[in-house]
């Protein structure tokens, strides 16, 4: 499936421009609440290291913890690349290793499949960073892109957990842009994605397509508010754009906070809303 030009410019973006927005959204969001830390989970990955580039821009080396919070059949190399960065960044670092933490829950239902197994430890992992987050006194910096959020591929109340996110309205490929402009280490740009699960997991066998063939799908659906048959018509296979589309909407409750029925005159995100900064 070949890309269009008019597809290819949707996603270009200006990489010094957007930086600087990055940079002074977690500047702005996390010192308004009366914190100037933030503790973020270290993957080895791009999008994790792409968030602790900009909030040492943003904040400085010293507001910014980097935590590495392998499994037993963690690749090597992730946590390899975790290091490299907190070394390149200059920040202050934690190892916590989830293992001793989730097998005996694991040991409890054997029968359990990776995908529950994955969602486990995507969970875990929150926890630690929210126990830290306490002990630091320090906002979680969140790590999910757009295209993630759009497909639903995170965990509910784990990957997907945190204070405030700069890298959620950028699409997978837009990150690796902004990565390369950072300079981020090759090593890390390069690598296949990988939630890094169960061993040989990565996240483009797992959906089944290239993050790049979901984006240009999505930057004609969302960005441009295509119809399914539009894109169609544009000389996409049928079959992918309404699984694209499935995904998109059977995964909209992850994008929301919990929905609460309104009994009241005011309730919590319904009629009850203020901007985050209020009489702050």
């Amino acid at each position: 499936m070949n890309s269009s030009v008019s597809e290819k410019r949707l996603l270009a973006i200006n990489c010094e421009a957007v930086a600087q927005v990055l940079t002074g959204f977690i500047r702005e969001e996390v010192t308004k609440t009366g914190f100037s830390k933030v503790v973020v989970g270290l993957s080895g990955g791009i999008d994790s290291s792409l968030s602790a580039t900009l909030a040492v821009t943003a904040l400085g080396a010293g507001n910014v913890i980097g935590v590495m919070l392998p499994y037993e059949t963690s690749n090597p190399d992730s946590l390899g690349d975790a290091r490299l960065l907190t070394e390149r960044l200059g920040i202050a670092h934690r190892l916590v290793e989830i293992t001793p933490m989730v097998k005996p829950f694991f040991e409890n239902d054997p029968g359990m499949d990776s995908v529950r197994r994955g969602n486990v430890m995507a969970r875990m992992r929150m926890i630690v960073l929210y126990d830290l987050s306490a002990e630091f006194k320090a906002l979680v910096l969140g790590t999910s892109n757009k295209t993630e959020y759009l497909l639903g591929y995170s965990t509910l109340w784990g990957d997907s957990a945190c204070a405030v996110n700069p890298l959620g309205d950028l699409y997978k490929t837009q990150i690796r842009a902004l990565a390369a402009h950072l300079g981020l280490p090759e090593s890390i740009i390069r690598k296949k994605p990988s939630a890094d699960l169960w061993v040989g997991q990565t996240d483009e066998d797992e959906l089944g397509f290239t993050y790049e063939q979901a984006d240009q799908m999505l930057a004609l659906l969302i960005d441009r508010r295509m119809s399914a048959e539009q894109v169609i018509r544009r000389g996409y296979p049928e079959d992918f754009v309404r699984n694209i589309m499935r995904m998109v909407r059977q995964t909209q409750y992850k994008r929301h906070l919990p929905l609460i029925a309104k009994l009241s005159n005011r309730t919590i995100n319904r009629d009850f809303r203020f901007p985050r900064d209020w009489g702050l």
